[in-house]
């Protein structure tokens, strides 16, 4: 069986994550300075999108590698379950350039970052997110609770269908690639993780907010 790859493209016609080759190629072939290159997981392509690609001739750097002490925590409500992930999405224009993320709820600690990736919504980011937070804690065996700010999201992942009305073309089809991969995870994994819907007017934004209010 084929093994399943993931293209990272840091510049080309559109900048991001895709899952396919034919859609990588879309952004880079004949495009002057085209970088991009392949990897085996998206946790592994999450985290080299945050990096040039002169850095891989050694290990990946991680996305939370910042220090901690040097990170400025967020001050969390007293009602907020601080052992949790938060995740959140941003989108500019509708549809536009969409990219979501998630964070440590304690530290604010980026563990995630996918995107931007052209022609989303951020309807489709915030599912996402809270897909890949399922995915990312599934695959560490931790069951701590997942905050979104998005009641759609949070209903749609319940529904394990993204129910966008957003429809699907040759710029935006790496976007509905995640969200048919997003969907199949929801059908074939289980997870005991609570999704918890994050109440802004109560505790401020969420931690993973991208703060472009």
């Amino acid at each position: 069986m084929a093994k399943y790859k993931y293209y990272v493209v840091w510049e080309g016609r559109a900048r991001g994550i895709f899952d396919s080759w034919e859609a990588c190629k879309e952004q880079v072939d004949n495009f002057k300075g085209a970088k991009y290159k392949s990897f085996d997981s998206l946790e592994a392509a999450t985290e080299a999108f945050r990096n040039i690609p002169d850095d891989f001739s050694g290990v990946l750097r991680k996305i939370g590698e910042r220090s901690r002490d040097k990170l400025e925590a967020p001050r969390l409500s007293p009602e907020v379950i601080a052992d949790s992930l938060a995740v959140d999405a941003a989108c500019s224009g509708n549809p536009g350039h969409m990219e979501y993320r998630g964070v440590d709820t304690k530290s604010g600690i980026e563990l995630f970052h996918v995107g931007p990736m052209m022609q989303g919504t951020n309807n489709i980011g915030e599912f996402l997110a809270l897909v890949h937070g399922l995915a990312y804690l599934h695959q560490r065996g931790s069951a701590i609770p997942v905050y979104s700010d998005s009641r759609n999201a949070i209903a749609w992942v319940r529904q394990k269908k993204c129910k966008t009305k957003l429809t699907q073309n040759a710029v935006n089809a790496p976007i509905f690639n995640l969200i048919a991969r997003a969907e199949r995870w929801l059908q074939t994994h289980t997870y005991t993780n609570p999704i918890i819907k994050w109440e802004t007017e109560r505790w401020g934004e969420i931690p993973a907010d991208f703060g472009r209010k």
